[in-house]
């Protein structure tokens, strides 16, 4: 068999001119996205068929447009396989457009990269629509992966995942993640200090971690206990110790709390206040 020409210094030539048609392909991709970004900017501004038509010429300028696709999940319906698609392929469409060299390079930084953002939305749309369609385990599993993309979590994702751990019984790993943000002073991290002790180390510990959240957040406890209603709207900005801040970690964290028997029970006991108000009793027909 006949030798080829040329040994190492013909590789490394041809790398390099495979290395120059990827840049360029790259350069060409990344002009086209930026353009059809725009477009899926100004549909985020509008509402109803202009915004869906806005998507759509999004995706005609460019088909790997990630929040184009975000946008027209947004818009179906929840809790439907074909919304979970167009999630999925948000998500597939922001990793081909970054591609596998710009996510090993920029793994650890995502999000402060304004090019990963679109892509980090996706994933998070991603999770919810996951946990909302019963597929808890895939949800987490996605919300672990956009923290080791982005530790530094400008989304926020980790409130939610401290949630969704907490109810599932995973404590080790919820107790782990709490301690990764442990100079967090949000009342969630308090009051899920809280409930992990409880679940960790029974009444006792979990007393020891209670005056620092009544302290963070007096207004949880009412909320968790039924003492105060919730209100019918998720509150749009938030002050940190006020009665809306309580309002949003109830929204997710609740959920933790019932999972974890006994904990409510104890929470009344330590927080004495007045009982919740009887709910109305139905008028028997006839």
């Amino acid at each position: 068999m006949a030798k080829a020409k040329g040994g190492k210094a013909a590789v490394t030539a041809q790398e390099r001119r495979v290395m120059q048609v990827l840049e360029d392909s790259t350069t060409e991709i990344d002009h086209q996205v930026n353009g059809a970004q725009d477009i899926a900017f100004d549909a985020m501004e509008v509402t109803g068929k202009e915004r869906l038509d806005l998507a759509a010429k999004a995706l005609q300028a460019s088909p790997l447009c990630v929040d184009a696709w975000g946008i027209l999940a947004s818009e179906a319906p929840e809790g439907q396989p074909f919304t979970l698609e167009l999630w999925r392929q948000a998500v597939a469409a922001g990793e081909v457009f970054i591609g596998p060299w710009r996510m090993a390079e920029w793994h650890g930084e995502f999000w402060s990269v304004i090019e990963t953002r679109a892509y980090m939305r996706a994933r998070q749309g991603l999770a919810i629509e996951l946990r909302r369609q019963g597929m808890a385990a895939e949800a987490i599993d996605t919300l672990r992966g956009s923290l080791a993309l982005n530790p530094n979590d400008n989304q926020g994702l980790r409130y939610i995942l401290l949630d969704w751990l907490i109810e599932a019984g995973a404590d080790a790993e919820a107790a782990a993640l709490h301690q990764a943000y442990h100079e967090d002073d949000s009342a969630a991290w308090h009051y899920g200090a809280v409930l992990l002790a409880f679940r960790q180390g029974g009444e006792a510990k979990a007393a020891e971690a209670l005056p620092a959240a009544l302290e963070n957040n007096p207004h949880v406890p009412g909320l968790l206990l039924g003492r105060v209603p919730m209100p019918a709207d998720s509150p749009e900005f938030y002050s940190p110790g006020d009665a809306d801040e309580a309002v949003v970690y109830c929204e997710t964290g609740a959920a933790g709390w019932r999972a974890a028997p006994g904990a409510l029970d104890w929470l009344a006991r330590a927080v004495p206040g007045e009982p919740a108000p009887p709910k109305p009793r139905k008028r028997a027909k006839g």
